[in-house]
């Protein structure tokens, strides 16, 4: 049985070849956050429980008590553990592939001229999805061990780059013209953005994302559970199963099994764009009426004095549950509700947020998510 095979490096060109020799020997992968403590990596290696382990030198060193993979498998990714321990995604060759051509054929990328810069954790498959797609398509990489908007800069500036991957408070702090396309994930993309800023739409469970600016990927089937409201995907990227928790799978809208549950609310039009509404998990119900907190921050994505925000709740006497804005403001930026009147106009009565919490920063996961749960 092929083995797995973790690293304890941070991204750079050299472990993308590292990578690159460990599918090519059939084997899988998974990758430590090298950003955390030895203890929490130590944790990290309990549950993804590899054979091996290469260190930052290079050296692999074999474990005791690790689990092999099946044949095919070639990465095993964390998921971001937003409601528990976090789980085992395991992707199989065949689905990084898959992920690596409908990325490619979406962006146009052309391998003899594009170069992928890399500049988010290869812990996490938002970042390390990057690296997969140029050594799967041969497309050159440029590899940051962690994003510096000054640095992302002059890699674009000097025609080192023409294509990125970011999330919304790090697109902040660039120039996006600078590059021909920006993959844009994470939670509430602006909806006034450029055109070559894509929101995309996925999890580590699909590879990477697999709506692009609300269109599914060539090959993506999305659904909607009309029991609970929630998205369903299939789609040839998707994981293969878990390695430490059920498979989330269900049957889906065409009657067929192998549809992915995503636990997330959303709706697809007549014209098949689908808006996602966020975390069924994560709805404010005030007043007897449900608040997704991604509808909020999207209508608050522009507005003025805002660095990082997040929405989510507070218990309330008369309405039960209130709508509150947390927010990091801009340096010397003045900030109130009063003062967003015009984008709070587009938004519902009840979704409208009642107060204003000013902080010095959200509390994040290990993934880089904000820890909505952790807000009070």
């Amino acid at each position: 049985m092929p083995q797995l095979v973790a690293f304890d490096q941070p991204p750079s060109s050299s472990l993308a070849a590292q990578i690159a020799e460990v599918l090519d020997r059939g084997e899988a992968l998974c990758i430590l956050d090298h950003r955390l403590s030895q203890a929490q990596r130590d944790e990290q290696l309990r549950i993804l429980r590899p054979t091996a382990l290469v260190n930052a030198s290079g050296a692999r060193t074999a474990l005791d008590g690790g689990l092999e993979v099946e044949e095919g498998d070639a990465l095993c990714c964390l998921t971001s553990g937003s409601s528990g321990v976090p789980k085992v995604a395991v992707l199989t060759l065949q689905a990084l592939e898959a992920s690596a051509r409908a990325t490619s054929a979406a962006l146009d990328v052309d391998t003899q001229t594009d170069v992928w810069l890399s500049c988010l954790p290869w812990a996490h498959i938002g970042g390390l999805s990057v690296a997969l797609r140029s050594i799967i398509t041969g497309t050159k990489l440029d590899v940051l061990p962690a994003f510096d908007a000054s640095a992302v800069t002059e890699f674009a500036t000097s025609g080192k780059a023409t294509l990125t991957s970011l999330v919304a408070t790090t697109l902040k702090r660039i120039d996006p013209a600078l590059f021909r396309s920006i993959l844009l994930g994470g939670a509430a993309p602006p909806e006034n953005r450029p055109e070559n800023v894509i929101a995309t739409y996925g999890m580590t469970e699909t590879g990477s994302g697999v709506v692009y600016n609300g269109l599914p990927l060539d090959g993506v089937s999305i659904g909607v559970d009309q029991s609970t409201g929630g998205l369903l995907i299939k789609s040839p990227t998707q994981l293969r199963a878990y390695r430490n928790a059920p498979d989330p799978f269900t049957t889906g809208p065409d009657g067929t099994p192998g549809w992915l549950v995503t636990g997330d609310a959303g709706d697809i039009n007549e014209a098949g764009m689908v808006s996602v509404r966020g975390r069924l998990d994560e709805v404010i119900v005030t007043g007897g009426e449900k608040v997704h907190p991604i509808t909020v921050e999207r209508a608050l994505a522009n507005a003025e004095g805002i660095d990082e925000l997040c929405i989510w709740k507070r218990p309330d006497e008369e309405w039960g549950e209130r709508v509150v804005a947390f927010v990091v403001p801009l340096p010397g930026a003045e900030v109130s509700l009063e003062g967003w009147s015009a984008e709070l106009e587009a938004l519902k009565p009840w979704e409208r947020p009642k107060e204003l919490v000013l902080l010095t920063a959200l509390p994040r996961l290990d993934s880089g998510k904000v820890a909505r749960r952790q807000l009070n």
